[in-house]
């Protein structure tokens, strides 16, 4: 009796745990959104919130417009998209599929490490390989562009899809590769056709992480993107990201100008909102 009384406190002592860590995690959310929306009050009424959001022109203390930001961010994040996502799901093709249990016990690791590295030493990567490479292939004035940023962007959401991706890979029951196989499909087709569409939510989730931390990079994009608070009329232009912005001039910022800024992060903070209620959706629509 006095065995079971103690097992049902900590089973209750567990409960309130669990409840309290989510509570704090709600409540940090809730907390940073209240912040970022009360100092970022005053910018909203000197410019109005649709001349910061849809301005053209960054020029504090009068003007305030992030338009080319956002464009930067969005541009920047969709082409490291296009560029990574297809490298990071074959990569977990190869390791959860096709390579053999050396290999991937020597690969694992290598791309778990790229997830530790700092971005600073990305930026460095970026600036001395990238940079630099661009400026010979297209020829251009500068290779501090926004293709330089997109690549670096890539590289660096790799290891967020391949990991992912691989895991829902190898969740997939084996009865589903097995009854495909023994029907006579090839390898590669029950890959693509029974294996990946059955992983699709965890494959989708990995994708939305790496988008997610591409467009809150910061360090990166500032030493490879050329900050340049301008709309950019191509990726062989340079640009400047909402992180960056934020990044750069905070330390010095004061009164509207630091205000501008705080309305900077709202935006962001709307940004990954709208990727996770994207992921939700997605993955209700799967459910259904």
């Amino acid at each position: 009796m006095q065995r079971c009384k103690r097992r049902d406190f900590v089973e209750q002592a567990f409960h309130l745990l669990f409840m309290l860590s989510a509570f704090i995690g709600v409540l940090s959310v809730i907390t940073i959104g209240f912040f970022l929306v009360t100092e970022s009050i005053d910018a909203v009424e000197y410019a109005g919130m649709s001349n910061i959001v849809f301005g053209l022109e960054w020029l504090p203390p009068a003007l305030f417009g992030i338009a080319p930001m956002i464009v930067g961010s969005l541009v920047s994040t969709a082409v490291a998209v296009v560029i990574g996502v297809p490298i990071g799901i074959l990569t977990a093709v190869f390791l959860a599929e096709i390579a053999p249990k050396a290999l991937v016990n020597v690969l694992r690791p290598a791309i778990e490490l790229l997830a530790g590295i700092p971005s600073v030493v990305y930026g460095f990567f970026g600036l001395v390989v990238i940079v630099p490479l661009i400026e010979q292939v297209f020829n251009v004035p500068s290779g501090s562009t926004i293709l330089a940023g997109s690549i670096v962007l890539a590289i660096m959401i790799l290891p967020t899809v391949i990991v992912v991706s691989e895991t829902s890979l190898r969740a997939v029951p084996k009865t589903y590769k097995e009854g495909a196989l023994a029907l006579g499909a090839s390898k590669i087709y029950t890959i693509f056709n029974v294996l990946l569409p059955a992983a699709r939510s965890g494959v989708l989730t990995g994708v939305i992480l790496g988008i997610a931390r591409a467009v809150g990079e910061t360090m990166a994009i500032i030493m490879v993107m050329g900050n340049a608070p301008a709309m950019p009329g191509s990726i062989l232009e340079p640009a400047r990201s909402l992180t960056a912005n934020i990044a750069l001039e905070m330390s010095y910022a004061t009164g509207i100008h630091s205000s501008a800024l705080y309305a900077t992060g709202v935006v962001l903070l709307l940004f990954v909102m709208m990727l996770n209620g994207l992921l939700m959706y997605i993955n209700r629509e799967r459910v259904k």
